[in-house]
């Protein structure tokens, strides 16, 4: 009987080593789950959105594992992004804290904000004026702020907002994001801190950076229930949100 025990016990140590070993692959070669916890990506990402972010998007680097253990430096199979995808990456200032930013710059580009419209090299990007935006705080207080439909070069396309005139990034020079860097901004433009502020903010993202690209966005609530209170949890969520590529909600903004 004895034996029996311990030959059971010796067979669920090894399942539970195989799961550990599989959930560690799949993380770090194919999916990371990723929660967004700023309203920086307002309107496309609201807080309490969960995701999932491809780690082969752009190809492997040592951020692509748990811890970033500096393994190898550069890229291992990369992959140019394109403007307007949605990158989870390493904050260049520290190499440890998960950003998440849309790419509007690639290497060579001269990006600019002149009143606050974005312009690549040298040419205003499409922007068509959308009804504005309402958002509801957990109160079920509303506020409204101006949105846009914006159009990169190559025709991605999705919506931003214009909380204030005249905002502190809304005017900037000439940024040229170097070899090997992406410029990153928040679609949230006034309350969003990304690749306009290069000293003490994220500055130009080397791509050794990015941990992956935002792909699906499978579970979201509005954060009105706590963790114990397990009967408000189905109000809570925000079914229509979930089960949804970003692509169909960039599509239906």
């Amino acid at each position: 009987m004895a034996q029996k025990k311990s030959g059971e016990f010796a067979e669920n140590v090894k399942t539970i080593i195989y799961a550990l070993l599989i959930a560690l692959v799949i993380r770090s070669f194919l999916f990371q789950p990723f929660n967004i916890p700023s309203g920086s990506m307002i309107p496309t990402l609201l807080v309490g959105d969960y995701l999932f972010v491809s780690k082969y998007a752009y190809g492997y680097s040592r951020h692509s594992f748990p811890f970033s253990p500096p393994l190898f430096s550069g890229r291992i199979l990369p992959r140019t992004p394109e403007r307007g995808d949605i990158a989870v990456f390493k904050l260049p200032v520290d190499g440890h804290t998960d950003y998440i930013k849309r790419i509007v710059g690639l290497p060579g580009d001269r990006v600019q904000m002149q009143e606050g419209r974005l312009h690549i090299n040298g040419q205003a990007v499409r922007q068509v004026q959308m009804a504005d935006f309402v958002e509801k705080d957990i109160q079920g207080n509303a506020s409204q702020a101006r949105q846009y439909r914006e159009t990169l070069p190559g025709d991605a396309s999705y919506n931003v907002l214009d909380l204030v005139i005249d905002g502190p990034v809304d005017n900037t020079g000439v940024f040229t994001v170097p070899e090997g860097h992406v410029f990153v901004m928040g679609d949230n433009r006034d309350n969003s801190s990304d690749s306009r502020v290069l000293s003490g903010g994220v500055g130009f993202v080397p791509m050794e950076n990015l941990v992956g690209r935002a792909e699906f966005l499978f579970f979201s609530t509005d954060g009105s229930a706590r963790f114990w209170e397990f009967w408000k949890w189905l109000p809570a969520m925000r079914f229509e949100r979930m089960f949804r590529t970003i692509h169909s909600i960039q599509d239906d903004a």
